[in-house]
């Protein structure tokens, strides 16, 4: 009888062992995805100039949502920003997060890039390269060369909140390794809202609920670093009518006069 029963015990005991050895291989899968995950990634800046006034922006705020929610590209950290301009808010709908500020830093790199005139919905790449906001393609393979580029580290720490309307956060970068300019470079502190969406009642969109990402409130210059030097600096900034629970904090190095981006920080605030 026992000697019947044998055959079938170990076809269990070997499906046991099998079962268990896949398994432990599914583990070790797992934990070595997790390793690879944990890889060290560049941070790249993707600005995104649109409007809610414009009918071809929402596929571009549409693309800038999956960057950030996906991060597609390997080793890069995508750190997305949405910047809303005013010059369409003449023409039928008013855009709700538009900012002159945003129309004027979007014609400063305008001028950098040689273009005739500003467009939506723009993208720029880490302040280096703009295209069109919509091109998924091209946004891929901009982002890919970009984290060829060392960026200089950026940390952000001691985050809380002063008050109803303010927010407090100690900024660190560099050392910035001189480049050969002797224009030092800009520090800029980004306040964004996570996420924001709209009804839209009027203009080219009209009808239509919007969705966006990252939503600058905020874009205030803190400093500078020059080059071979360091920066660390206690930043208070104005957080306006935002939710306080819906932000994140981005802080840019960016060489000066619209340049490249040097170095990147991001971070969000607790509930």
């Amino acid at each position: 009888m026992m000697r019947r029963w044998y055959p079938l015990f170990a076809m269990v005991a070997f499906s046991f062992i099998t079962l268990l050895t896949r398994q432990q291989l599914l583990t070790v899968s797992a934990a070595a995805e997790k390793n690879s995950d944990d890889t060290i990634r560049t941070p790249v800046l993707i600005e995104l100039f649109t409007s809610e006034g414009c009918s071809d922006c929402p596929p571009a705020d549409a693309l800038l949502e999956r960057l950030d929610r996906f991060q597609p590209v390997r080793n890069a950290d995508l750190i997305v920003l949405s910047e809303h301009v005013d010059y369409w808010d003449d023409i039928g709908w008013k855009d709700p997060y538009s900012s002159h500020e945003f129309s004027i830093r979007q014609g400063d790199y305008a001028r950098r890039f040689g273009l005739d005139s500003p467009y939506t919905p723009q993208m720029v790449v880490d302040g280096d390269v703009e295209l069109v906001g919509s091109d998924e393609r091209r946004a891929i393979r901009v982002i890919e060369n970009s984290i060829k580029i060392a960026k200089l580290p950026v940390a952000l720490s001691s985050i809380h909140r002063e008050g109803n309307n303010k927010v407090a956060v100690h900024v660190e970068a560099g050392p910035l390794v001189s480049s050969g300019r002797s224009v030092p470079a800009q520090v800029l502190i980004a306040l964004a809202d996570n996420s924001d969406q709209s009804s839209v009642r009027g203009g080219e969109n009209s009808g239509r609920i919007l969705n966006h990402v990252a939503v600058v409130r905020n874009l205030t210059q803190a400093g500078t670093i020059d080059n071979g030097g360091t920066f660390s600096k206690d930043v208070t900034l104005s957080t306006g009518s935002a939710d306080q629970r819906n932000l994140r904090i981005i802080a840019i190095v960016q060489e000066s006069g619209f340049g490249r981006v040097l170095g990147l920080g991001s971070a969000r605030l607790s509930n």
